[in-house]
């Protein structure tokens, strides 16, 4: 099985990274959510998703593009993604799990955080989605000024994949690994391969975004 990191609509790398990790049509895949959203193609990026049977987990602007679909208010790029998406990229997108457990393969995918000691199903959803560190309290926190990684904390046993941090970037701890490394800010995409936990990397052909940016 492969893992992969934010896509954000970068369908070029999506396809080059497949390639690169010897993907397979009958290969399971899974995305760490943030399909959508600053790169050129997000529509294009679940169409693919969708027509090779993937999963993912929500993401914070999977989430954005999602409210938009219901009428709800989101920035520029979300509402641009949410004009292109056809009603089946709308039925996929609605059905995204907030956690995926992968058991069989002892990990667990989350595209924010997870905090320890509390069950996959009562994981809450805004701290899932869009955590980053635990803050000076030990609280879930957006932020990475003044917090630690979340992952750096997390006991296992199943190993956490995630996203959703750019800025620190891959995170390889203990019992997690952290897959956002920034290839809608120009730098690479990346995947991970279970069980063997073998990382596969491919750079980014331009930048379309201020690393950052909501």
């Amino acid at each position: 099985m492969l893992v992969v990191g934010d896509v954000h609509g970068c369908l070029g790398e999506l396809e080059e990274l497949l390639h690169e990790a010897g993907h397979a049509a009958t290969d399971r895949l899974v995305f760490c959510g943030d399909l959508v959203a600053k790169g050129p193609d997000s529509q294009g990026v679940v169409q693919l998703a969708r027509e090779k049977g993937a999963y993912s987990v929500l993401g914070n602007h999977d989430a954005h593009v999602l409210k938009v679909g219901k009428g709800g208010e989101g920035k520029r790029h979300h509402e641009q993604v949410a004009r292109t998406l056809t009603d089946a990229d709308w039925r996929w997108l609605e059905a995204l799990p907030v956690v995926l457990p992968l058991e069989a393969l002892g990990a667990v995918v989350v595209h924010g955080g997870l905090v320890p000691g509390v069950p996959f199903e009562q994981q809450e959803r805004d701290v899932a989605v869009n955590m980053r560190s635990f803050d000076a309290e030990g609280r879930p926190s957006k932020r990475i000024e003044g917090g630690v990684p979340w992952a750096s904390r997390w006991p296992g046993p199943l190993h956490a994949v995630f996203g959703h941090d750019a800025v620190r970037g891959l995170q390889q701890w203990p019992h997690a690994t952290g897959l956002d490394t920034g290839c809608v800010y120009g730098r690479r995409l990346t995947g991970l391969l279970l069980p063997e936990k073998r990382l596969v990397s491919v750079p980014a052909r331009k930048s379309w975004a201020g690393i950052g940016e909501e």
